[in-house]
């Protein structure tokens, strides 16, 4: 098919399909030349009978076979009596059918249209219409002629659906709106970022230093660029510089811009070290009630007696037959004793064992107790490993989504959590926002224990709250360091902790767990992988070398990147095939078969299982599945996550991806039975030693490390850590942290 736009006129003879959240519907229309043709796209209010002009490019659906693809869709309004009844009578407007429709055609004739916007009233002279009949008409009539109104305008900026999106939000106003700030989509419309509302501002005229366009691009460095580098907040003379840069505008007037928007509260400021350093207010507001709230619980919590936890630790010692290391016994103590609590260390140091301990022991004081984690496949591991009832922190505070799509919590500073000690293992992935929604859910005098291993990779959301909770010297911290003995006889654990203190990991060791193939370039890097994964595992160890194997890569760019390594993997492990259909999306095909994961917590997607008739909703961040069957008719697809069966509508695929190849940060909470690290090219950035120890440690049974020993040395060697600008130890340790 063509990738050259054309457009088509005609009218619509039927819809197929309509969704009146996102505009997308599938419509026959009869062209010009009166030929019958499929268009599918964003078509918001769309309705048989409307005349309408598209533009986009014919596709060929596996099923259905040629469709033309709308990426700009007009609606044209009946401009004679004829066309105008057929408009009317397709039920398109609220109340009004085919016998009142060919009345007021009757009575009004080409007026008939001004009527119903206009003098709605005059529609009460009909019989049949009532006043309420007549004024919900209007309001429906104003709202699809405003849409097309908002469609005309905003198409020149944005695609159907964000126009969409818009509408929603301001309705009618929506064009005035845009035209007197367009900053304010940015502000207030999810999918604008900063760059699209700039465009569209200098499209209508706007000046490079105007005061909403600078207000606007400080708060996007501060909400967006610099929170996704992890800071939560950043020095004023760097933002003012920063600033300056970005939006092409004098260091004076970006000060300016600063000024204005910590007079009207948006952004708030902490003075560190004679530094004022530039919050927006979320991020001010989440690190100042976590500060207070964990000093709070840990002021209040009861602290179990000396000689009752020596008597609890010997009971668990007799009950499980083992003698606990000294410091695993301070864990346990420290937990008992303190409300707020802190347990890190690397693999093989015993934490898990000490989880186990403390949720007997608890259990045995008859305390309730929550297991959590940041996400679902941690949450998963966590189960298993305690035989316990585990969830998502978001799943434990009753995440749902309010009307704006913005996420909420049942559980909040209104309506507490009800258990009385609260775990969350893999603590260093959680970030300043989550933290702060848990800290607003846990009742006064409940014990917060944190268990994680502070060496990884920190979360991928602004803050870094495991290494402040920890640098602020303000909770009991037990850090785990002896490698048990039977944990010493794995070369995963060895080398990743060798890794971890700067040492080089043992490479050429036979008969382990852990591999070293050394290659030159990037390309045999590639080659090996592939060859890896299509023939040589699966042929040595069957089931667990085809399904239990997961690439982990440093980087998302280059030829050994996941990017790459996806197309190539999806090429020789799941091929075109005409038994298998395909979908494109985007810049990618997803085709039956695919190894796919989830990129975002949802948990409005149901799933069933097959094994024991259960059903649920939730798949989480980090789930990894397979494309069991594409439904071009429905535009669905249906993926399996372990034994869950889910049916995905085509537009959510934007949180799915290829999963052949992950990235490092992607696979943090994750653990696969078989991990295999390429070794090349990378950013310097992220060739560090805490990506290689956590890409070590996400490995169960084997570890196979592909490419060049002297990206190995570089990656042990650099051991710089990503600076995030955060304030929560610096609150923890002042005095600030006990306001109430």
């Amino acid at each position: 098919m063509s990738d050259k736009e054309i457009t088509l006129e005609g009218s619509i003879e039927a819809v197929i399909y309509s969704n009146a959240e996102n505009g997308y519907a599938i419509c026959d229309m009869a062209s010009s030349d009166d030929d019958i043709i499929t268009i599918v796209g964003t078509m918001p209010f769309v309705s048989e009978g409307d005349s309408v002009c598209v533009s986009g490019k014919w596709v060929h659906n596996h099923k259905y076979g040629r469709q033309f693809s709308v990426s700009v869709y007009e609606k044209r309004m009946p401009a004679d009596t004829a066309s105008m009844l057929r408009y009317l009578a397709s039920r398109t407007i609220k109340g009004i059918g085919p016998k009142t429709a060919q009345k007021i055609i009757e009575k009004f004739g080409e007026d008939a249209f001004d009527v119903i916007e206009n003098h709605p009233q005059w529609l009460t002279e009909i019989k049949g219409i009532s006043k309420k009949i007549a004024e919900a008409a209007s309001e429906d009539f104003k709202q699809q002629t405003g849409m097309r109104s908002a469609m005309l305008f905003f198409r020149d900026y944005f695609g159907a659906a964000l126009t969409v999106k818009i509408y929603k939000k301001w309705g009618s106003r929506a064009v005035d709106i845009a035209k007197k700030n367009p900053y304010k989509l940015c502000n207030e419309i999810d999918g604008i970022g900063f760059e699209k509302a700039d465009a569209m501002a200098q499209k209508l005229g706007f000046e490079g230093d105007n005061l909403d366009r600078v207000m606007s691009g400080i708060d996007y460095i501060l909400s967006s660029y610099a929170a996704q580098s992890g800071h939560v907040c950043i020095a004023r003379g760097e933002l003012v510089k920063n600033s300056a840069e970005l939006l092409s505008i004098s260091e004076q007037r970006a000060d300016e811009g600063i000024s204005e928007l910590l007079r009207q509260g948006v952004l708030k400021y902490r003075l560190f070290d004679g530094v004022q350093m530039i919050y927006s207010k979320y991020f001010y507001d989440a690190e100042k009630y976590v500060a207070s709230k964990l000093y709070l619980l840990d002021k209040l919590c009861a602290a179990v007696s000396l000689p009752d936890i020596d008597r609890f630790v010997e009971m668990e010692e007799n009950k499980n037959a083992i003698a606990y290391a000294a410091l695993q016994k301070q864990a346990i103590a420290d937990a008992l004793r303190y409300g707020v609590m802190i347990l890190t260390g690397g693999p093989g140091t015993g934490k898990t064992t000490v989880v186990r301990a403390l949720i007997n022991i608890f259990e045995s004081m008859d305390f309730k107790v929550a297991l959590c984690a940041p996400t679902g496949r941690a949450a998963k591991r966590l189960s298993e490993s305690t035989s316990r009832n585990a969830k998502t922190i978001h799943r434990l505070l009753e995440m749902g989504y309010d009307d704006s799509g913005h996420a909420e919590f049942g559980r909040n500073e209104h309506e507490h959590l009800d258990e009385n000690v609260i775990i969350v293992d893999e603590a260093s992935m959680v970030d300043i926002i989550l933290m702060d929604a848990l800290t607003k859910a846990i009742k006064p005098g409940a014990r917060l224990i944190f268990i994680g291993d502070s060496d990884q990779l920190p979360s991928v959301g602004a803050g870094n709250v495991l290494h402040d909770l920890i640098d602020s010297g303000r909770f009991a911290t037990v850090r785990l360091n002896e490698i048990f003995r039977q944990a010493q006889k794995s070369l995963i654990i060895t080398n990743a902790h060798r890794i971890n203190t700067g040492e080089m990991p043992l490479l050429d060791v036979k008969d382990n767990d852990f591999f070293f193939m050394r290659r030159q370039s990037d390309r045999e890097i590639a080659v090996t992988i592939v060859e890896l994964c299509r023939t040589r595992l699966p042929r040595a160890y069957g089931e667990m070398g085809r399904i239990g194997l997961q690439i982990i890569c440093p980087s998302r760019k280059g030829e050994i990147g996941t990017e790459h390594l996806n197309r190539i993997l999806q090429d020789a492990l799941n091929p075109p095939d005409a038994t298998k259909r395909e979908h494109p999306f985007k810049d990618v095909v997803f085709r039956e078969g695919d190894k796919v994961m989830q990129t975002r917590n949802n948990y409005d997607i149901e799933w069933s299982r097959e094994s024991d008739g259960k059903s649920g909703s939730g798949i989480f961040n980090g789930d990894i599945g397979v494309i069991e069957k594409i439904n071009p008719e429905y535009k669905s697809m249906v993926i399996i996550f372990d034994d869950r069966r889910t049916i995905y509508d085509m537009t959510e695929l934007d949180d799915i991806e290829h999963a052949y190849a992950v990235t490092v940060h992607k696979s943090q909470g994750s653990e696969y039975p078989i991990v295999l690290i390429p070794l090349g090219n990378a950013p310097q950035m992220l060739l560090t030693r805490n990506l290689f120890y956590t890409a070590v440690t996400r490995a169960q049974n084997m570890v196979i490390l592909v490419g060049s020993e002297e990206v190995a040395k570089r990656m042990v060697e650099n051991d710089r850590q990503s600076l995030r600008y955060t304030g929560l130890a610096k609150i923890l340790a002042s005095s600030e942290s006990e306001e109430k």
